[in-house]
């Protein structure tokens, strides 16, 4: 997006910050282990913020943060104890210390604590093009959420009221050290644009909206263009339907597609694994999804939304595969949840890096013209995703399709099934892939679900 910036240029400090943070987490490292500690491992961060939300053509909120946090884990051989602050000063800083310390010394040995072998720790400290900081002010930032909600309010007659408007924009900055002799730095940037528009009146209103996210400003949609794809998002729900209750094919959005992956990553984490919490346990080399369907997780993808050298305990990240043939290949694990599993960790310590499902179809066109005949889902709501038995069940909108064809939309109905049935129908992945988040998937056909709704005509 081409903001139009008058301010002077930011002066960019991160190297310097960063290099302070990584001087911050020695000192800790040094208190740690002169108080004892056989291991030690320290997190400091920093982050900066401008939030500005409007509504209706007025400021309701102008908020700028700047928050500081530092961690400190201690190990005496496998009794771990954690302490955090803010705090800067001196006192502080030992008193945290030895506050670890000290809830070390009273718990009970965990043969799985630990750092992750030395042996792990990345060398390559690399960085993704993930720093872009945004030179705008308050009044800037509000002007381009004005101009968002004001082109969605505009754009049709139907919108008669609004939720809203927002734009943000952050930096932040984290050093991780241990006693391994790793330091690490990470520096990134986040910027959002969003609208919230509400179509109809009376009982006929409908909302929906749409917003645009990068790491960089010259990465997000216009703010006429996020308002006027809000207003369409929101008219297009006007006048509901629901469906007669029965089994069909649904196609998954893009937007929400990406939650069934999500899902699916849960269910393949450590702690949920190592818990028995899961309905994917010892599921490693089997089937889950058709033979064509691969998650490739990509940790050195250039301006990725979640790209990293190294996890959140220093292990050195690496492209491999999640999903191959449709076979489970690994799970997700840091090395506390793989040193209870008896595996190794996959450098996953604080989640997963960005992530490629493998499209087979083609764009949003050709998938709805292959499913013929079901229901779109453009929203879901609730949480109804059980991790430990995989069973599914949703509020749902979204529309009718006939013949390939949009027909009308349709609200108040659930869409449910087991996750792992559904990962075996999946007939399709498309290319209308959403830039919004480090899932990268396109929209995906499920041929066959059960959808929950109430006998209309027409249905």
């Amino acid at each position: 997006m081409n903001a139009t910036a008058t301010s002077p240029a930011l002066h960019d400090d991160s190297h310097e910050r960063l290099q302070a943070l990584g001087d911050l987490s020695q000192r800790l490292l040094d208190l740690a282990r002169s108080r004892g500690a056989s291991e030690a491992e320290v997190s400091c961060s920093e982050e900066f913020g401008l939030s500005i939300n409007v509504r209706m053509g007025e400021v309701e909120t102008v908020e700028s943060t700047r928050d500081r946090g530092i961690a400190v884990t201690v190990y005496f051989d496998k009794r771990k104890g954690s302490a955090s602050t803010a705090d800067l000063r001196e006192e502080s800083l030992l008193a945290t210390v030895e506050q670890a310390c000290a809830i070390a010394r009273f718990t009970e040995d965990d043969p799985a604590a630990g750092l992750a072998d030395a042996g792990l720790m990345a060398r390559d400290l690399r960085e993704f093009d993930g720093w872009h900081p945004w030179d705008i002010d308050a009044d800037q930032a509000i002007d381009l959420a004005l101009a968002c909600e004001q082109a969605g309010r505009d754009a049709d007659a139907r919108i008669e009221n609004s939720d809203g408007a927002s734009l943000s924009s952050g930096r932040s900055l984290s050093v991780y050290a241990n006693s391994h002799g790793f330091t690490g730095g990470d520096r990134g940037t986040h910027h959002s644009l969003g609208c919230a528009l509400i179509a109809g009146r009376g009982d006929s209103m409908q909302r929906d909206g749409w917003y645009t996210y990068g790491l960089a400003a010259a990465d997000l949609e216009l703010p006429a263009a996020v308002g006027r794809h809000a207003a369409e998002r929101a008219v297009s729900r006007l006048s509901p339907r629901q469906l007669r209750t029965g089994e069909y094919p649904v196609l998954f959005a893009a937007e929400v597609a990406r939650s069934l992956i999500g899902h699916l990553i849960g269910a393949i984490s450590g702690g949920a694994l190592y818990r028995g919490a899961s309905f994917l346990v010892d599921s490693m080399g089997t089937r889950l999804f058709p033979s064509w369907f691969s998650i490739e997780e990509k940790p050195f993808v250039p301006h990725g939304l979640r790209s990293g050298a190294f996890d959140g305990e220093g292990v050195a990240t690496r492209q491999s595969p999640i999903v191959a043939g449709g076979v489970l290949e690994r799970y997700v694990l840091g090395s506390y949840s793989a040193r209870k599993l008896g595996l190794r960790t996959t450098a996953n310590a604080g989640g997963v890096h960005n992530l490629d499902v493998l499209a087979n179809a083609g764009g949003f066109d050709d998938i709805l013209a292959r499913m013929g005949r079901g229901l779109l889902v453009t929203e879901l709501m609730g949480h109804g995703a059980n991790t430990t038995t995989g069973d599914y069940s949703r509020g749902a909108a979204g529309f009718w399709v006939e013949d390939g064809k949009l027909q009308y939309p349709v609200d108040g109905v659930t869409v449910a099934g087991n996750l792992r049935e559904m990962f075996q129908r999946i007939d399709a992945v498309g290319t209308d892939i959403d830039p919004r988040s480090h899932i990268s998937t396109g929209s995906i056909l499920v041929s066959r679900m059960t959808v929950a709704g109430e006998v209309t005509d027409g249905s």
